[in-house]
Order: structure tokens, then C-alpha cells, then sequence
């Protein structure tokens, strides 16, 4: 698949190459300049465009890609940066990105990502703000076991019944748009169904992970990083350790693992299995992360709310 654009995006341009042509072009990163990319892409009409995840500068870039009707990768940076390495591009400049961006698409083929749209994009923006205001919770909660006087604790207490309030205006525009997008509510109703999974880590899922459902359990696995990987050489038989994946999703579903492992019979039965065979607790709860992602797979795949007669864990 040689026909395939590589985009590497940043603030306030966006630089492109094709492959098919050899064309290297930079354009702003605004309306007039999406408008040219669109306009260049009519003429080659490329099997894939690829573009790293930047926190946002691609959004908008990729939607209205996706909305002339062009297929899409919008890729994790750190596996461009792998294969960049791997095909010994260590010189790192917006064009070169671009290129090595291009390169990857045709060989790897990534998978297209899921269309976005404006509700989707607003949403996404909801569930990020969410995170930033609980970690800010956090912090301020901590600096309230070692405050020194009455006024610094009456200050943090105005500023955490601040963060509180907005927690609360946050979760119900989530709860909104959720509603507002039937196959969004169907699906963030099916994870809710599971004992240990509550609505803000299903409302999570359906926005952070739109691949669920799509894959097979193995690269569902491998994309949230719990799935062991092989370190063996020879004779030589490493440790199998997890790694790497959407860290960020890996971590947000600890806490529910933890209230699974309690609450989750079927779960819970598993987690002490592994626990009666000498596995640590630390390696137990992986485990147990591990199999939760991949019930909740087979579920949205499927279209199915939680059902304990039909799960079976070995």
C-alpha cells in the first residue's frame, strides 16, 4: 500500500508527504489550511492518511479528512518514533516526521480511527477536563494533611469545594452528551452493567477507548498494555512483564479493578485463584485488569449487558 500521506501536526502548521507523488508541503493549521490539505488529497486520493496524536491539534485536521470520506490513522507518537528508529531515521525534523509518517502507514496499515465528529470532540474535551480536575482534588487534598494553620486549611478547603462544584457541573455534561448520542448510551449502558464498572469509567471507555468491540481479545490486551509480553533468547527464559499501551486508560482502571475484585463475584473468585497458585497481588490485579478489558470487549462487540452464567474464566 504505497498511495498512503504522512502528516506530522503541530500548533500552528501542519507538514504533509505523500508517497505516491513524493510531495512534500507545509500548511497552516487553520480552515484555509485543512481546506488546501482536503483539496490536495482530492487529487491523490490516498488509501490512508496518518497523523500522531498531538492533544488535540489533529482534531479537527482528521475530522473533516474523515468527513470527505478518506480513511484515517490517528497513531500513538511512540510508535512512529519506534519505527523511525527501527528503520534508522534518527535525524528528527516536521518533514522527515512527515515522511517517516507515511512510511509507517504503508507498511504497518494502522488502524483506521473511529470517525469524529463535534459531539465526540467535545466530549473527549469533558473527559480530559475531568481527569485535570481530580488530579487537582488530589493534590489539594494532600496539602490539607500537612497544612500549617487555620487560614491555609480554610484556603484549601475554598478551593476543593470549588474543584467539587466543577466535578459535579463536568460529570453532567458528560452525562449529557452521552445521552444525546444513542450508540454512545447503548454502549456506556452495556459496561455499566458490569459489577465494578461505574458511569464515569464507562462514560471513559466509550470515549478514550472507541476501539472496544473491534478487536480480539489479545489486541484489546495489547492496546491498554496488560497483556504479557515474552522476553526469552535461546535458551534464556525472561520474565513476562505488561507494557506499554494507552497508559493513561491502563490507570484509570485500577480503582475499578479493585472494587471488581471485591464486589464481582466472578472476578473475585478469579483474583483469589490466582492468589492460592502464589501469584503477588500486584500480578493478580494485572490479571484481573486484563480479563475485566477483555469481558468488557466480548460485551460491547456483542452488544450484550453483563450476564455471569455466560462468563467462564479458566
Amino acid at each position: 500500500m504505497r498511495n498512503c500521506i504522512g502528516i506530522d501536526v503541530a500548533k500552528q502548521n501542519f507538514d504533509l508527504h505523500s508517497l505516491k507523488t513524493g510531495q512534500d508541503r507545509r500548511m497552516e493549521n487553520s480552515t484555509d489550511g485543512i481546506r488546501q490539505c482536503v483539496a490536495l488529497c482530492n487529487k491523490i486520493r490516498p488509501k490512508l492518511i496518518a497523523m500522531e496524536a498531538t492533544g488535540g491539534y489533529e482534531l479537527a485536521l482528521a475530522a473533516t479528512l474523515q468527513a470527505k470520506g478518506f480513511a484515517v490513522a490517528v497513531v500513538n507518537p511512540r510508535r512512529i518514533r519506534d519505527f523511525a528508529k527501527a528503520a534508522g531515521q534518527i535525524a528528527k525534523t516536521d518533514k522527515l516526521d512527515a515522511r517517516i509518517i507515511a512510511q509507517f502507514a504503508a507498511t504497518m496499515e494502522p488502524m483506521q480511527t473511529e470517525q469524529i465528529n463535534e459531539n465526540t470532540q467535545k466530549l473527549k474535551a469533558l473527559v480530559a477536563r475531568r481527569s485535570q480536575l481530580v488530579g487537582l482534588h488530589t493534590a489539594e487534598s494532600n496539602r490539607r494533611e500537612h497544612a500549617d494553620g487555620k487560614e491555609i486549611r480554610h484556603s484549601i478547603a475554598a478551593v476543593l469545594k470549588v474543584i467539587e462544584a466543577q466535578l459535579k457541573t463536568i460529570d453532567r455534561q458528560i452525562k449529557e452528551h452521552i445521552e444525546n448520542t444513542p450508540q454512545l448510551r447503548q454502549r456506556s449502558e452495556i459496561l455499566d452493567s458490569v459489577p465494578g464498572i461505574g458511569p464515569t469509567t464507562a462514560h471513559m471507555l466509550v470515549t478514550e477507548l472507541p476501539e472496544l468491540g473491534r478487536l480480539n481479545r489479545r489486541q484489546i490486551a495489547a492496546l491498554i498494555g496488560v497483556a504479557p509480553m515474552a522476553r526469552d533468547s535461546g535458551t534464556f527464559r525472561g520474565k513476562r512483564m505488561t507494557g506499554g499501551g494507552r497508559k493513561k486508560i491502563r490507570s484509570r482502571l485500577f480503582m475499578p479493578t479493585l472494587v471488581a475484585v471485591r464486589h464481582n463475584p466472578i472476578l473475585r473468585a478469579y483474583y483469589n485463584k490466582l492468589l492460592s497458585r502464589g501469584k503477588c497481588k500486584m500480578v493478580a490485579l494485572v490479571a484481573v485488569m486484563r480479563k475485566l478489558i477483555c469481558i468488557l470487549n466480548t460485551m460491547a462487540k456483542n452488544n450484550q449487558e453483563w450476564n455471569p452464567n455466560s462468563i467462564k474464566i479458566t
